[in-house]
């Protein structure tokens, strides 16, 4: 007989539990639904106070981050008429578009390392991971606290040394030095949550296809990771989210050719000052990745937060 026994909730239980989860959800999605509205907004709404909830939507802040303006004589702009419908929003102002923003590519960027340096995390967390788990390493217990510890530190305290070490080594500005960047430190989280998924996975698997003819590397690949897969997906949204929205490295160490989302948006300068509705717009387009990604993911994220938390 169990030493215990599991009641059921009352129904007052369940709706107490899910009014709360409701409200926790609410409150935490306000500012996300107010960043995306202010991107609808125009800059006069966007500043407004008492803040405006009902406004009339305009597209001139999405306008305002994929190009950028210039202003032209009253002679210029009555010569060339408005021949689509972003030029007009641009005409209010009695300005001109005169080609697009820089945000593609700082997008591109952010694309390219965060997904990249994510994928060399996962790549090389596994490996290591895989071999802390199944493999009698001198010191183990040693190297693993020392791949910790690495993550102890705030990594903004080490900022000036990179900085000083990217720029002698040539990697300041480059795709190459943040990938590498943003996987040091993203590896100890990978190597740490990933050993502990492939633990849960019992050696008799290994061992049978061992005794059928595989190698151990066609083991790893053929049993091992089909059953890590969950911990891999839930490594991977971790590792991304940090590639992703890191800030102070990327304004440190890029300033044009690897510059990534994060630092370009808050300086995109409207009429008098911050354009906050293409800032929002921006933040907006930006959150969409991860966002996708993570709902893409979220079966084996929830899977792998639960791993292992109940034996039989």
């Amino acid at each position: 007989m169990s030493s215990f026994s599991v009641t059921e909730p009352s129904n007052r239980s369940k709706w107490f539990a899910g009014t709360l989860v409701i409200l926790y959800a609410l409150i935490t999605m306000i500012p996300l639904a107010w960043i995306m509205l202010t991107g609808f907004k125009s800059p006069s709404d966007a500043i407004s106070y008492p803040p405006k909830v009902v406004f009339e939507p305009t597209l001139e802040g999405y306008v305002n981050l994929f190009t950028t303006r210039t202003r032209q004589t009253q002679e210029y702009l009555d010569a060339n008429p408005p021949e689509t419908w972003y030029e007009e929003i641009v005409r209010e102002y009695d300005m001109v578009i005169a080609g697009p923003s820089k945000f593609g590519e700082r997008f591109l960027n952010s694309v390219i390392i965060g997904f990249g340096s994510t994928f060399l995390s996962i790549f090389l967390g596994t490996l290591a991971a895989y071999a802390f788990s199944r493999f009698k390493i001198p010191l183990a217990d040693d190297l693993l606290f020392f791949i910790l510890s690495t993550r102890m530190m705030p990594p903004i305290a080490v900022a000036i040394p990179i900085f000083l070490m990217y720029r002698q080594l040539g990697l300041s500005d480059t795709h190459l030095g943040m990938i590498l960047l943003y996987t040091a430190v993203n590896i100890s989280l990978a190597v740490w949550l990933l050993k502990g998924f492939i633990d849960e996975i019992p050696r008799e698997y290994e061992e049978a296809a061992l005794i059928d003819g595989y190698t151990r590397f066609q083991a790893f690949y053929k049993v091992v990771l089909p059953q890590a897969a969950t911990g891999i997906a839930s490594t991977a949204i971790f590792c991304l989210i940090f590639a992703w929205n890191e800030y102070a490295f990327a304004v440190l160490l890029t300033s044009g050719t690897a510059q990534t989302a994060p630092p370009f948006i808050p300086t995109i300068i409207g009429v008098g000052g911050l354009d906050w509705p293409a800032v929002a717009a921006g933040a907006t387009i930006f959150l969409l990745p991860v966002m996708i990604f993570t709902i893409l993911l979220r079966k084996h994220l929830l899977r792998g937060i639960t791993f292992g938390a109940v034996r039989k």
